[in-house]
């Protein structure tokens, strides 16, 4: 297990731990950069029926360089449970941080799925225009088949009216 910096927050720094091929972020740092307790929050981590299905104790070196048992998650994790912490639990530091952050990923939450939708609705108009050009492709098809038997017909009366030996008086 390597740990390495992926960031630092109020000037502490937020290790990760890579397990096997996947990245865990210990939260007790975070906490603490957050100036909230550590333990109130892992709680609240393990209760939660998805957290608690993705969290897991790793070993990771603390501030003072020892070893330690630590709850981490998985860092593809880690940005939603920033979004469930309370600012007004945090240190006054850290307060407008938070409250920036969790705006920004209700922010992208929403421009990701009005985007989704939005390239739902264009496609489903495109699809719409396309289906319509078929139509009328198929409409123009059946008035241009129609219009070759006329002609056909009129064509095959001219010859055999050509071909009759019979005179005509009117």
């Amino acid at each position: 297990m390597e740990n390495q910096v992926i960031s630092t927050i109020n000037g502490a720094e937020i290790l990760a731990v890579d397990r096997e091929g996947e990245i865990f972020v210990p939260i007790k740092p975070i906490c603490v950069a957050l100036g909230i307790e550590a333990a109130p929050q892992r709680d609240k981590l393990q209760k939660d029926e998805f957290f608690n299905s993705v969290g897991t104790i790793i070993v990771s070196t603390g501030a003072d360089g020892k070893s330690y048992e630590m709850y981490a998650l998985p860092l593809k994790f880690i940005y939603g449970w920033l979004a469930t912490i309370n600012p007004g639990k945090v240190s006054g530091e850290a307060r407008e941080a938070v409250t920036r952050y969790r705006r920004e990923c209700y922010e992208v939450l929403y421009e990701h799925f009005t985007a989704s939708m939005a390239r739902t609705i264009e496609t489903n108009n495109a699809e719409i225009a396309l289906l319509n050009d078929l139509n009328h492709a198929i409409t123009s098809e059946k008035e241009a088949k129609a219009q070759r038997r006329k002609l056909e017909q009129s064509l095959e009366k001219l010859r055999k009216e050509r071909l009759n030996p019979q005179p005509m008086l009117f």
